[in-house]
């Protein structure tokens, strides 16, 4: 059953994969995305795509009772299903950027408040309205934006790409190395092949060490605290980060003095 919510609970905070497209309207309060290049950022009545097959971290600028959110999640087999009864045009469309902003537009807005009399439980849309408003939104969204069709429509799997230029960008994502060969268009035996020829290293060791450069970095150089940027850093725990810290560099990142010359 596809739903809608009015607030993020924490394991969707926690999501660093995208596997189908995901609207967002924000009612209320604010939220701000990172992927890996760019941080985005929308307050009450923006709204935007975020796109399947991409990492994405989020972050709430407001307290989880003053954030409102409105998600609706486009799965393939919807999609497929609308593509053949609409036969949409598609075009390609480019763009690295997980998140696409959607145009504010009357008819979003009028689209919103249709769809809070068929609020159920936990803010549930009522199953007998789910495809009706479902259908109605994506028609909304690619009257005002038809180049949105290359997004919804392209059920291709990720294409090889760079693997320097992607993991130099998204090393601070905690995923499973089977999910980076996935997003970067290769099998796992692939991945870890490549990865040996460019990086003269394991992705495991390679990805460790990564983390750590840019703590150091963080913490010497911006004055960052150990405790405000190991999740950032893709690190599951503070005393696991503290412990791969002195490990690598001889001290605990507590220790560690900020650099005022630089």
């Amino acid at each position: 059953m596809r739903s809608i919510t009015n607030h993020l609970k924490p394991d969707i905070l926690k999501e660093q994969f995208i596997p189908d497209h995901l609207f967002l309207y924000v009612a209320k309060g604010s939220v701000s995305f990172f992927d890996g290049n760019e941080i985005y950022t929308y307050r009450s009545g923006d709204c935007c795509i975020a796109r399947r097959n991409h990492l994405v971290k989020f972050i709430l600028n407001s307290t989880t009772e003053d954030f409102e959110p409105i998600l609706f999640c486009f799965d393939e087999e919807f999609l497929r299903q609308f593509g053949q009864k609409h036969q949409n045009n598609i075009a390609k469309f480019w763009s690295e950027r997980a998140i696409i902003e959607v145009a504010k537009t009357e008819l979003i807005y009028s689209f919103i408040r249709s769809i809070k009399p068929y609020y159920i439980g936990a803010m549930e849309l009522d199953a007998a309205f789910e495809d009706v408003k479902y259908e109605e939104l994506l028609i909304i969204l690619l009257r005002s934006q038809p180049e949105l069709a290359g997004i919804f429509f392209n059920f291709d799997t990720p294409q090889k790409i760079n693997i320097e230029a992607y993991m130099n960008r998204n090393f601070r994502f905690n995923v499973s190395l089977e999910r980076f060969a996935l997003l970067t268009g290769r099998s796992l035996s692939a991945f870890k092949r490549d990865f040996k020829l460019v990086f003269k290293d394991s992705p495991s060791r390679w990805l460790v060490r990564k983390r750590l450069q840019e703590a150091y970095f963080l913490v010497q150089h911006q004055g960052r605290k150990p405790s405000d940027i190991y999740l950032e850093l893709g690190f599951e725990s503070l005393s696991h980060f503290s412990v791969a810290f002195k490990k690598e560099f001889g001290i605990v990142p507590t220790s560690l003095k900020m650099n005022n010359g630089d």
